[in-house]
């Protein structure tokens, strides 16, 4: 499960052997949520606003990024 950025202590992390559709992990403190790299909607979890605002502003230039590197770790999908 690599990190791909660390963003004022918030983890982005893309795990391998995972389950469509393509998304990543945010973690923040007790917090944890499962945003979809193309819509980057929240599939499950939860996250404070300000946090997610800062995760999706940054998501929003690295799709290509994270897309290459779910499918990289998950490549039967």
């Amino acid at each position: 499960m690599p990190t791909i950025k660390i963003i004022d202590s918030i983890k982005i992390d893309v795990y391998a052997r995972e389950h469509p559709p393509p998304h990543f992990h945010v973690l923040c403190a007790e917090y944890e949520e499962l945003i979809v790299i193309e819509t980057l909607e929240t599939y499950i979890g939860y996250i404070p606003v300000a946090q997610r605002k800062k995760v999706i502003k940054w998501a929003k230039t690295q799709k290509e990024l994270l897309l290459e590197n779910f499918k990289r770790l998950n490549p039967r999908l």
